[in-house]
């Protein structure tokens, strides 16, 4: 029989975040710049804040552990991996947020984004009560939506914050401690060892 305990709580936003019509991904009228931004250095810190989808602010130094991803529509598969890397232990832990952090690369006019992420937060209502038979069966008493994190980035701003040029289809993931200090920083998928001693190291 299968089971839904292999499954990170990222997954679950995931499949909420990335399987919409296409026909909302428009191109900007506006050519998006492509400016690097200031590239993040390990070991420094970045009081950094981010604004998710139901509207909660996210600082990366507010005592929790937190890990970004940052995708863009592309990277569904490589996303869901980082998920699923992640050390069963944590899944439901107060002390550590999972943040997946989606660039729309400035191509989706400013009328649709409250639709998308009303559509975005709809679906994550559906996929938190598919987790809350996960954290049932784990006897975790907390409410799996309030563990869902997603930022939709549409302008910009949070993935420059990484420094990540908005434009750019870069797949990133940053593990930050509660103070803010950049522990770690992959631009591909870690693997399962790497992330947990981060993680390890975040704590």
């Amino acid at each position: 029989m299968h089971s839904h305990d292999t499954r990170a709580p990222s997954r679950f936003s995931l499949r909420a975040i990335l399987r919409w019509p296409q026909y909302f991904f428009l191109v900007a009228a506006l050519a998006a710049t492509t400016a690097q931004a200031a590239e993040l250095r390990v070991g420094s810190t970045y009081p950094l804040t981010f604004t998710d989808v139901d509207r909660h602010q996210l600082p990366t130094s507010d005592g929790h552990v937190t890990i970004i991803t940052v995708l863009t529509r592309r990277d569904e598969e490589k996303a869901q991996a980082v998920g699923d890397r992640v050390p069963h232990q944590y899944y439901g832990d107060p002390k550590f947020r999972l943040i997946t952090l989606v660039n729309f690369q400035q191509k989706i006019f400013p009328p649709f984004r409250g639709m998308i992420s009303a559509i975005i937060r709809y679906r994550l209502d559906a996929e938190a009560k598919e987790l809350q038979k996960v954290y049932t069966e784990r006897q975790l008493k907390r409410n799996p939506r309030d563990d869902i994190f997603v930022v939709a980035d549409f302008d910009g701003k949070a993935v420059s914050q990484l420094g990540i040029a908005p434009a750019s289809s870069e797949f990133a993931v940053f593990v930050f401690d509660g103070h803010g200090r950049l522990v770690r920083h992959w631009s591909d998928v870690p693997s399962q060892e790497a992330l947990a001693q981060a993680i390890k190291e975040a704590r």
